[in-house]
Formats: structure tokens, sequence, C-alpha cells
């Protein structure tokens, strides 16, 4: 039975921040239902088409899903379990914004065994350019409630922030290594085309760290995450144990299939010799009435070529630690990869071999899409 996750995209928020370039919508007091039973009824239509599979992931992104009351998530995981054989030890995470804490212990009870609390920052000026509705001590409270339940604790933070400096981060970073944790998403500030922080930057009113800065910070980020006992495992994620790692995002890292459920949600399904990637409807009223129509929510199914199927293998298979399998790539390519450049790569020191496996190096990671490109090539 093939293993698989599911991801669950709950798309409303509170207010859209500034950097976000994700299917999302302002919250303004609908009824849930609707869309808790049209995801419920996505999932059977899933299962319909491709079978009764084992899921090891459940994963609640967003939006915000933490603005879901605790029985609302019981009832999503309850669909995945009765259409598919979720197993024992799945992990079922919740991304969850600070200012939902009095819902983290219900939604526990619910279910949820690993929070992924959405800080951001831990610097009350940042948060505010960030757009958050938080302050620090809001962070600080959410993440102490969230470990009170016995669960799993993740931090999300941006770094690489306007005007931020390699002590400021310093500082905020080392506090964060000291919370009730085993988890951290550190991820640099990226201006994604067609958001507020977009047209900020293009009117001169936004200003980003230099690459050197930025590359500055990644390194000192490394550093002192491998001093507290929290090394990378993926570019931008560092995990205090080999099991404290988001198994979800393994999923993707390691091209495994997973279900995407929800407004916008995309998927990758291996079926019938071929692997088939899917992508929902958008706006929420359109997956409604997919939904109705169909049993399913998505918009598109496409069957990828095996050069999108090995290109996807390495882009995704090279941001993890132990890197990708050789042999898969070229497999699936029907081809060599570029060698000539895998030997030039490995002589700067960017890239490594061994077992026939290639992986990045710490300083290859700051490269890593222009790699991909090269090797591709």
């Amino acid at each position: 039975m093939s293993e698989t996750g599911i991801y669950i995209h709950w798309p409303y928020c509170s207010a859209i921040c500034p950097y976000c370039d994700f299917n999302v919508y302002r919250a303004r007091g609908a009824d849930n239902a609707p869309l808790l039973a049209a995801i419920a009824n996505d999932l059977e239509g899933h299962a319909r088409r491709f079978g009764r599979r084992k899921v090891v992931s459940l994963f609640f992104g967003g939006g915000t899903p933490s603005l879901l009351r605790g029985a609302e998530i019981e009832q999503l995981i309850a669909a995945a379990r009765q259409h598919y054989d979720v197993s024992d030890d799945c992990e079922i995470t919740l991304e969850s914004n600070p200012e939902d804490v009095a819902l983290f212990a219900e939604q526990a009870a619910a279910g949820i065994n690993r929070f992924s609390i959405g800080a951001q920052a831990f610097d009350d000026d940042a948060l505010k350019a960030l757009g958050r509705k938080h302050d620090a001590p809001a962070s600080w409270r959410a993440i102490e409630a969230a470990a009170a339940t016995g669960q799993r604790v993740s931090v999300d933070l941006i770094y690489a922030r306007e005007g931020q400096s390699a002590e400021a981060w310093a500082h905020e970073l080392k506090a964060a290594l000291a919370l009730p944790i085993e988890h951290l998403s550190l991820y640099q500030l990226t201006i994604e085309p067609g958001t507020a922080f977009a047209r900020r930057v293009d009117r001169g009113q936004l200003v980003t760290p230099s690459d050197d800065l930025s590359a500055e910070l990644y390194e000192l980020t490394q550093d002192i995450c491998d001093a507290a006992g929290f090394p990378a495992y993926e570019i931008s994620n560092h995990a205090r144990t080999i099991a404290a790692r988001s198994r979800h995002n393994l999923v993707y890292w390691q091209s495994e299939d997973w279900i995407g459920v929800g407004p916008g949600a995309h998927g990758r399904l291996g079926h019938a010799g071929a692997r088939i990637a899917f992508e929902a409807r958008r706006r929420p009223s359109d997956y409604l009435d997919a939904v109705k129509e169909r049993g399913v929510g998505w918009i598109s199914e496409a069957e990828l070529t095996p050069q999108e199927t090995a290109d996807e293998v390495l882009l995704m298979g090279l941001r993890i630690e132990e890197g990708v399998e050789l042999a898969r790539v070229e497999a699936l390519r029907g081809a060599p990869i570029n060698r000539r450049a895998l030997e030039w790569l490995t002589e700067q020191g960017l890239v490594s071999q061994e077992n026939g496996r290639i992986r990045l190096t710490r300083s290859g990671r700051l490269l890593s899409n222009r790699i991909v490109a090269e090797l591709a090539s």
C-alpha cells in the first residue's frame, strides 16, 4: 500500500500579510460548514479515484487553519480516517497563529499532534512591518501553550528583513532556540511578485539586505543552530532530532505522493505507472462548485513527463541534507545529468558525491536553484 501525505488548505486569514503570495482570503465571518463539507467530499473523491492509501502525514496549512475550532478539525480528521488508512503514528500538523492560542487545547484534543507556530519575528517593530497582528510576548505565550498540550512544537521565523543586523538576528535566534520546541523553519524574506512588499520595493519604500549580508545571515544561522543542537536537515529547516523532522515536508522533498485538498491546493500522485500533478480551483466559491458538480475540487490534472518528474526529484531532493540518488534521477530522465557540470560543481566545493548520492554542501545551499539548473541543462 502506497504511503501518502494529505495537505488540507484552509484559505482564510484574519488579515493578509504584505509578504504573502499564498492563496488566501480575508475571513469575514462566513459559515465554515460548506467548505468543511466540500473538503471532506474531496478527500472521498480522491480515494474513489486513486484507492485507499496509507496516510503517514496530515497537514493543515493556509491561510490560517488555526482559526478552526477543535470540532471542525476533528471533522476533517474523521473524513481522512474514513477514506484512508491513517497510520497510528501519523503526524498531524496545524499551522497556527499566536493570536489563536485560546484554541490550542481543543485543537490538540481533536487530534493535532504537532503545532507549527507562525511567530515570524520576536521583535515588535519587525512584526508590525511584516503586517502581523501579534507582538513578541504573544508568541512566547503561544509557544508555551502549545508545548503545554504535550504535542510537538515547531516555530517559523523570517530573517534578512529590512534593516536587520547580524547582531539583532543572532539575539533573536538564540532566544528562539531556548524555547520548548523541537523544530525551526527559518526563511529569508523573499519578495514575491504581486505582493504588497513587491509594490513597496518597486516604489523604493522597502530595501532588502544585500546579497552579501543575506549570505552572512545564512551562515550565522547555521553556526548558531549547529551549536544549539539544531542542525539543518533542509535548506531552511532545523530539527533537534531525526524524529523531530517534519514528516509532511519530507514527503515533498523526497518526491513522495500527497493529496492536496482545499482551494488552490496542489497534489502529486503516482497512478498506473504515471505521476500526476493536480491543482484545485483557487477561489473558495469555485472550489465548492467543483466538488458539488464532480466530487473533486481540482481544476487541472496533468501527467508529468519523465523529464518533469526527474527535474522535480532533483530540485526537491537537493534541498535536504542527504541529497538525492543520482541513479534515480537519471533513470527518470532516461539520460545522464550534465556530468561536466557535476564535476565542476564538485571541484568548487558546492556539491559532494558519496555512495551514489549527490548533495549540496553548506556553501552550495546558497546557490541551490542555479546548481539544479546547471545539472539539468
